[in-house]
């Protein structure tokens, strides 16, 4: 069995009935996983921020960091290996709010919500969500049968006000 490591930003696309595919640590970041069990043929996406208007030339370069240019991509791969719109089982993982400070402008439901709607609009049901929350998730393909596996870790968040600085009062 071949283990294909998808990394942040990265995407992967396999129709080996060897193969999983593994995404480590989704904490705000959605992963996009999909699979086709006529055809065997599996995708994760590990998208990092929602919109490539964010950062166009970021996105140029790397359109898998973000949710509105990844996740098409994700699917033309999985098209090209055979795998059919209607068939495919979709699922998405991970969107947490990571830290207190991350409350403002919580990226997690931001790529959770971007997520969404661009599948919605492209006619793609979601039949599974794991996401929110403040737990870091691993995430396991196995491209044969089409079972996800995840595992979460929860994250102890620190208040701001709390943290000390190096050489402070209270270090002694």
């Amino acid at each position: 069995m071949g283990l294909l490591v998808v990394g942040i930003g990265d995407c992967q696309v396999s129709a080996d009935s060897s193969d999983e595919l593994v995404t480590y640590a989704l904490g705000s970041c959605v992963g996009v996983v999909i699979h086709d069990s006529v055809v065997n043929v599996g995708g994760l996406l590990h998208l990092l921020l929602p919109d490539s208007s964010l950062d166009p030339e970021k996105a140029r370069i790397n359109p898998f960091t973000f949710a509105d240019s990844g996740i098409p991509l994700l699917f033309r791969r999985a098209y090209k290996l055979g795998a059919r719109k209607e068939r495919l089982v979709t699922r998405l993982v991970g969107g947490s709010q990571m830290s207190a400070s991350g409350a403002v402008w919580n990226v997690g439901k931001h790529n959770t919500a971007a997520a969404r709607r661009i599948l919605t609009r492209a006619g793609v049901r979601i039949q599974k969500e794991i996401v929110g929350g403040a737990k870091a998730r691993t995430v396991r393909l196995n491209v044969l049968t089409g079972e996800m596996r995840v595992t979460e870790i929860k994250v102890n968040q620190v208040e701001p006000d709390s943290v000390k600085e190096p050489g402070g009062d209270d270090e002694r």
